[in-house]
This record gives structure tokens, C-alpha cells and sequence, in this order.
């Protein structure tokens, strides 16, 4: 059976506020980590527990919410390979590139989503007929967060920890927008 529309589209918006609320919170204990000198092991169980127990609890209550991302998903199967292969590297070399630019990474990750988000918006929209609003709302952001995530980082805090948690917010932000937008789209 395949979900509607305004189902898919629920499912992505409760999969993004997810993603908004995990890293928010990592985010933020992570910062208290950091500034309690804490043993570095523990932010792998920081950020790993943040995603494991939020979507523990979206998907104990909305185990249906699968099927439709997934077979969101799919639809990016019948693409081209060519354009399978420039949505991969628009997901893939900013966060490749955080090996060679590590001093970067804050704004590799939100180049990294910003035009995996806006890549996959476009080659849905041109090639599956799908107009995923939320994902062009969460690639925008994300995208325009970078020159603000700079100018925290070069200019009055001269800051590099403050820098990195405002440019992780500015991530949950920009899922957390396009996932609200999501869930309450009437179409």
C-alpha cells in the first residue's frame, strides 16, 4: 500500500525534527562536556545517545513513518546515473573535504547539508516530480547559516567553540524549520 503525499511528507517532517531535536541537544551537552574538560569517549555517547533515544521514542510511537521514507527514497533509484552521481558528491565532498580542511568542519557540514538538501529538492522536483519543501527549506538555511557561522568565528567572539555550537544550532535550526513545515503543510 502506498502512503499519500501528506503522509511522506509527515513522515520526512517528524524524521527532520528528529534530526533537530538530536542535534540541539548533543550540541549543547557536548559544549558542557567541553567545558568541564570531560574524557573525549564521552561525546560519542553524547551524540550517539541524542539520536538513539529521539528517534527511539519517534519510532516506537510512529513505526509506520519507515515505510514512507523509504519509499520516498526510492524514487531516486530510477534517476539518471550522472545525476545520481552529482547528488552524491554534493552530499559527500564537503564532509570528504573535513579530512583535508579539518580547522573548516563547522562549515563543511552545513555545505554539506545545505546542498545535499537543495541537490535532491532539485533533482526530485526535475526527475520524480516531487516538490519536498522541507528539504529546500533545511538546504536554504543550512546554506545561508555559512556566511553567519564565518562571521561569528572571524569577527567580535573570535571564538572557535562558539563558532561550532552557533553553526550545530543553526543545523537543528534548519531541520527543525523544515520539519515543522512538514508537519503542518496542508499539502
Amino acid at each position: 500500500m502506498q502512503n499519500s503525499p501528506l503522509e511522506v511528507r509527515r513522515a520526512f517532517g517528524l524524521l527532520f525534527v528528529g534530526v533537530a531535536i538530536s542535534v540541539g541537544a548533543a550540541s549543547i551537552l557536548s559544549e558542557s562536556l567541553f567545558e568541564h574538560k570531560d574524557p573525549l569517549y564521552y561525546y560519542a555517547i553524547v551524540w550517539f545517545g541524542s539520536f538513539a533515544i529521539t528517534f527511539g521514542v519517534i519510532l516506537g510511537k510512529f513505526r509506520h513513518i519507515l515505510a514512507s521514507i523509504r519509499g520516498r527514497m526510492k524514487n531516486s533509484i530510477q534517476w539518471p546515473r550522472y545525476v545520481k552521481a552529482v547528488n552524491g558528491l554534493c552530499w559527500a565532498a564537503p564532509f570528504a573535504s573535513i579530512g583535508a580542511f579539518p580547522s573548516m568542519y563547522q562549515y563543511l557540514i552545513l555545505l554539506g547539508i545545505g546542498l545535499g538538501n537543495v541537490s535532491t529538492y532539485a533533482f526530485m522536483k526535475k526527475f520524480s516530480s516531487l516538490a519536498n519543501h522541507e528539504q529546500i527549506i533545511v538546504g536554504a538555511i543550512s546554506l545561508a547559516a555559512i556566511p553567519i557561522a564565518v562571521f561569528i568565528d572571524t569577527s567580535f567572539v573570535s571564538n572557535s567553540t562558539v563558532a561550532v555550537i552557533v553553526s550545530r544550532l543553526m543545523i537543528a535550526a534548519a531541520y527543525g524549520t523544515g520539519g515543522i513545515y512538514a508537519l503542518v503543510a496542508r499539502k
